[in-house]
């Protein structure tokens, strides 16, 4: 995955934000952290993985997606806000439930909140690709819904959002 491009649209981004919004510069990194978590929190409830007790089926795999490139872009906010970027290529494929991922990659969010040094962001992006995988997400649906989402971030700026 060509993650320099994708963090070079992000660090854009997160600019044209700073600059159109009241932003305390203080409180970014916790700010975007809890955006994190509320995202990721986002997209478990549309998969539905973790709802033993309800029936009811999953979203479609475009809104998953679309939740999961929503947690993307504060994954790499917030390494950009540390000056860590994920540059790996190697093998996002687990037998663990989507459950389970779930629970790791918030444990790893945990850590690296706790201390935030690279190997734990390292280890956080990592658990966050696994579970994409276990989404059955490959990296050009990912790479096309992020730019897609870009986009619209982008246009809901200008409206006001």
């Amino acid at each position: 995955m060509d993650w320099e491009k994708l963090f070079s649209m992000q660090k854009q981004l997160d600019s044209h934000i700073e600059e159109k919004n009241d932003v305390d510069k203080n409180q970014l990194f916790e700010s975007k952290y809890l955006a994190l978590l509320v995202e990721i929190g986002e997209l478990a409830n549309e998969t539905r993985c973790f709802k033993f007790w309800s029936a009811k089926a999953p979203s479609d795999k475009d809104t998953i997606l679309e939740e999961y490139v929503d947690c993307l872009h504060f994954i790499m906010s917030l390494g950009i806000e540390k000056s860590y970027l994920y540059e790996s290529n190697s093998d996002y494929s687990s037998n663990v439930s989507a459950t389970d991922q779930f629970n790791k990659l918030f444990s790893q969010c945990v850590l690296f909140h706790e201390k935030a040094n690279r190997t734990n962001y390292l280890n956080m992006f990592h658990h966050f690709l696994v579970l994409g995988n276990a989404l059955g997400f490959d990296e050009q649906a990912i790479i096309g819904a992020y730019k897609k989402k870009n986009d619209k971030n982008y246009e809901r700026q200008e409206q006001g959002y």
